[in-house]
C-alpha cells in the first residue's frame, strides 16, 4: 500500500532551547544535592555538641534548638531523597517524572516544624511552672558557634529559596535555627550577667512562634501545589486574554493552569479557531506556546484546536467536539 504524499506532515526541529534548558537544569539539581549534604552534614557535627551541652547545663532553650535540630536532619534527608528521586527521567507511569516528591517533602517539612513549635511551646510554659537553674556561660558559647555555622548554612540555602520550595523548606530550617541561637545566645547573657533564670523558657517561647510563623506559609505553598491552584503570580484572565488576542481564536474553553512543581507550570485549554489547514495550525500552536512560555513562563501547555465552519457558534462547537477535559 502506497502512503499518501499530499498529507502534511510537520517537520521535526531539534529543540536546542529545551536542551539547554535541560541541562541547566541538571547542572542545578546537582548543586542543590550537593548543598544539602553540606548542610546535612554540618547539622549532624553541631546536635551532638547541643544535646551534651544542653543536658549538662539543664538550658530548656538550647535542647530545644537541639530537637529542632533533630527533626532537621530527618527532614533534610528526606529532602535530599527526594532531590535525588526528582532527577529521575519520566517514565510511562509518572509521565510528569518524580519532582513532585520534593514538594510532598515541603508539606512533611512545615507540618513536622509545627509540630515541634506546639512541644516547645508547651516545655517553656512547663518550665514558668517550674524553674530550674541554667549553666549560663557554656550555653552561651555552644549557641554563638550554632548561630556562627547556621549563618553560613542561610548564606549556602539562601540563593535558589525562592524557586524551589524543597529548598526553601530545608533554608526555612536553617533559618529557624540561626534565629532561634540569638535568642539563646540573649537568654544565656540575661541568666549570667541577671540570674533571671525565666529568660530562658522566654527565649523558648520566642524560638515556638518563631518556628510556627516560618512553616505556615511554607505548608500552605505545598497544599496549594498539590490541590492544583493557579500559581499566584499567574492571572487567568491575562493568559486567557493572550490566547484569545491572536486573530483566529474566536473562543478559549476549559483553561486549567497549575503547577507540577516549583519551577514547573503547565497548561491545558481548548481553543475554537477558524478554519485552517494542518500547517496553519502548527504555526498557531507554536507561536501560541512561545507566547505563553515569554510571557508568564508557562513551559507546559497543552492546547486543544476545533476547527470552526462559517455557520458554527464557537461555544456549541466547543461542547459537542470536546467533551473530554484536558
Amino acid at each position: 500500500m502506497k502512503e499518501r504524499s499530499d498529507i502534511y506532515q510537520p517537520a521535526i526541529v531539534p529543540d536546542r532551547k529545551h536542551s539547554h534548558q535541560s541541562d541547566a537544569e541538571a547542572l542545578y539539581a546537582m548543586q542543590k544535592v550537593r548543598r544539602l549534604w553540606i548542610v546535612l552534614g554540618l547539622r549532624c557535627s553541631l546536635l551532638l555538641v547541643e544535646l551534651a551541652v544542653g543536658f549538662w547545663t539543664h538550658s530548656l532553650s538550647l535542647l530545644a534548638v537541639a530537637g529542632h535540630m533533630l527533626s532537621d536532619i530527618f527532614t533534610l534527608g528526606a529532602a535530599l531523597i527526594a532531590a535525588s528521586l526528582a532527577q529521575r527521567p519520566a517514565t510511562s507511569r509518572a509521565t510528569f517524572g518524580y519532582r513532585r516528591l520534593e514538594i510532598l517533602v515541603a508539606l512533611m517539612n512545615g507540618s513536622i516544624l509545627i509540630a515541634i513549635a506546639a512541644l516547645i511551646a508547651w516545655r517553656a510554659i512547663e518550665r514558668f511552672q517550674a524553674p530550674e537553674p541554667v549553666s549560663a556561660l557554656p550555653t552561651l558559647i555552644v549557641a554563638a558557634l550554632g548561630l556562627a555555622i547556621n549563618s553560613l548554612l542561610v548564606s549556602l540555602l539562601h540563593e535558589d529559596s525562592d524557586r524551589d520550595l524543597n529548598l526553601r523548606g530545608a533554608f526555612l530550617h536553617v533559618l529557624a535555627d540561626a534565629v532561634s541561637f540569638f535568642g539563646v545566645i540573649l537568654a544565656a547573657i540575661v541568666v549570667y550577667w541577671f540570674n533571671w533564670i525565666l529568660a530562658d523558657a522566654v527565649a523558648s517561647l520566642f524560638v515556638a512562634c518563631l518556628i510556627c510563623l516560618s512553616a505556615l506559609p511554607l505548608v500552605w505553598d505545598s497544599l496549594r501545589i498539590l490541590m492544583e491552584y493557579t500559581p499566584p503570580n499567574i492571572d487567568v484572565s491575562a493568559v486567557e486574554a493572550v490566547l484569545s488576542a491572536n486573530a483566529c481564536v474566536r473562543q478559549v474553553d476549559k483553561l486549567h493552569i497549575w503547577t507540577i512543581t516549583s519551577g514547573q507550570v503547565a497548561l491545558c485549554a481548548h481553543l475554537a479557531v477558524e478554519s485552517l489547514n494542518a500547517q496553519e495550525r502548527d504555526s498557531l500552536l507554536l507561536q501560541l506556546q512561545a507566547q505563553l512560555e515569554q510571557a508568564f513562563g508557562i513551559g507546559e501547555s497543552t492546547l486543544q484546536i476545533v476547527a470552526l465552519n462559517e455557520s458554527d457558534s464557537p461555544s456549541e462547537t466547543l461542547r459537542e467536539r470536546t467533551s473530554y477535559l484536558c
